[in-house]
């Protein structure tokens, strides 16, 4: 998701650009400016800003992509900056509520977004211990996330991450797509997610990450596809792994947003077909992630291939999963108009030889308000589940 802001936006107004070349009047506005994007008070922020230097040498590619209108207005938010004091204010208070929803004994579920098993000691502990131990019986049981979690949305961050991991507790799944992590929120999965490998399309800004269950899915090795054209810093992830020993390679993206970058969006999507033909025929080829496309930007494409399936088409297009992106359920953009899409789309490749994978069910995600009284993204996220043919 795409946001815009201008420069009269800013708490300070006329009186920030006046004095932006004077050293005091960047603090000034660089104090302003993170205590807006973190929604915290001045004081919380110059605190913050203090322990980390007040370094101003680098723009933040985050903030430039988050809110466009810092590009005019020349902010000088830098990379440092970001990653290391809005890391440091977002964090320590995640891990404090966590623990204080965490309590010893057991309570209702959803409370705990802890996903290390060995820590988790609720409901959700046994739900995913009970989840874990039926995948290692039954090797034929498969199943992933795919969601955009609009992480560059920083208001009401701390309970959206929470909410998020409690749907990834719930379900404990095998692997994980997503797409618009930022650096606090991988930084917090990193730490609460210790049963899952992440590997991540980038390290600054906003990207994808791919996790994987350690018990269940082994890594073997990674590539980053760029999108050479793109203005939004997309590219394509890729990761090969293996399943009960089947072949694994697995994708994710987030294409270029908007109607108006239709034509990028659908030269993107002309590499990752390509990209999952050129895998080993021995793989079974998962692509899922935000696409932002539109039903005639495939038509204009060519179609998929025939040994290419759409997974939600492969299942009979079930109506109960068909909107992703949807403005007339999902409030948290505030967009009047009503709006449906199926940004969020995922792709098979089966092996030529070996296992195969078959869809068996598609189901959205996220479906409920946290107590913000917003849902944990603009998007819903998807939960398939596969069958593994040997």
């Amino acid at each position: 998701m795409e946001r815009e802001n201008t420069p009269e936006a800013g708490p300070m107004g006329q009186e920030v650009r006046r004095d932006e070349g004077e050293p005091a009047g960047k603090k000034r506005r660089l104090l302003c400016e993170f205590s807006s994007v973190a929604s915290c008070s001045v004081s919380v922020a110059r605190r913050c800003l203090a322990e980390n230097d007040w370094e101003m040498e680098v723009r933040s590619p985050f903030l430039l992509r988050s809110f466009p209108g810092a590009a005019r207005a020349r902010s000088p938010f830098p990379v440092s900056v970001f990653q290391r004091a809005l890391n440091a204010y977002f964090e320590p208070q995640v891990e404090e509520d966590a623990l204080k929803r965490c309590p010893e004994t057991a309570s209702e579920p959803g409370t705990c977004v802890d996903l290390t098993n060995e820590e988790t000691t609720d409901s959700i502990s046994s739900k995913i211990s009970t989840s874990e131990n039926l995948q290692q019986e039954d090797g034929s049981m498969f199943s992933f996330i795919t969601w955009n979690i609009d992480g560059l949305d920083l208001n009401n961050l701390q309970e959206r991450i929470q909410g998020v991991c409690s749907y990834l507790a719930l379900y404990s799944p095998d692997v994980i797509f997503l797409q618009e992590v930022i650096p606090p929120y991988y930084s917090y999965l990193r730490k609460k997610a210790s049963s899952y490998e992440i590997i991540t399309g980038h390290e600054e800004g906003y990207f994808t990450a791919i996790m994987l269950k350690k018990s269940r899915v082994k890594f073997k090795s990674q590539e980053i596809i760029p999108f050479p054209n793109t203005k939004m810093m997309r590219n394509l992830l890729c990761v090969h792994a293996s399943v009960s020993g089947n072949e694994l390679c697995l994708m994710t993206s987030h294409l270029e947003s908007t109607r108006a970058h239709a034509k990028e969006r659908m030269n993107q999507l002309k590499i990752i077909l390509k990209k999952m033909q050129e895998a080993p025929e021995s793989a079974s080829v998962i692509f899922a992630g935000d696409t932002n496309l539109r039903d005639e930007e495939v038509t204009k494409c060519g179609g998929l291939s025939n040994n290419i399936l759409d997974v939600w088409e492969y299942l009979g297009k079930p109506k109960h999963c068909q909107y992703t992106w949807d403005t007339q359920m999902n409030s948290n953009l505030g967009i009047p108009a009503i709006r449906k899409h199926r940004f969020d789309r995922i792709f098979i490749r089966a092996a030529a030889e070996g296992g195969h994978v078959v869809p068996q069910s598609l189901d959205l995600l996220g479906l409920e308000k946290l107590e913000c009284g917003r849902f944990p993204s603009d998007h819903w996220g998807l939960l398939c589940r596969l069958d593994v043919i040997l």
